[in-house]
């Protein structure tokens, strides 16, 4: 399962796509009540709405960095030396992306949406994650069964 462009280019799409959010997420973890976490997270000016929401974004942060992240950074380094069990992980990082944007879809849009306008939030904020996951979800499937991608 020698990698190839896509290979290539679906990583490379991935790290520009998620270490943003890998730092966004750092920082919700040092500094939760800081403004700038808040601007990172859900837009200039803006502040948590509720406890609740506060909780989903720390608890959020905590599960990017000890299962989404390592997911990813070992997927990446498995379809990237060529081993089977490197698609696994990239596939499975893939789906927890899709599974939180579905999420965030409901739960963010009317907040992010409009300190973000419609460029912004469709594609960094909300849609690259989308595709990012689709992709990588659909490639890793392709490459297991048996597609020479």
């Amino acid at each position: 399962m020698q990698p190839s462009w896509v290979t290539w280019a679906l990583v490379i799409f991935g790290v520009v796509t998620l270490v943003p959010l890998i730092a966004a997420q750092w920082a919700m973890l040092l500094q939760p009540d800081r403004q700038k976490t808040r601007e990172l997270l859900i837009g200039k000016g803006e502040d948590w709405r509720d406890q609740t929401h506060f909780r989903l974004s720390l608890g959020a942060a905590w599960a990017d960095w000890l299962f989404f992240g390592p997911l990813f950074v070992l997927g990446s380094a498995g379809v990237l030396i060529g081993h089977g069990w490197g698609y696994v992980l990239f596939g499975a990082a893939g789906a927890c992306s899709l599974y939180i944007n579905i999420i965030l879809w409901f739960t963010e849009k009317e907040y992010v949406y409009p300190s973000r306008g419609p460029l912004r939030y469709y594609t960094y904020y909300w849609g690259f994650f989308v595709l990012w996951g689709a992709l990588a979800l659909a490639y890793s499937a392709m490459r297991i069964a048996g597609a020479g991608l």
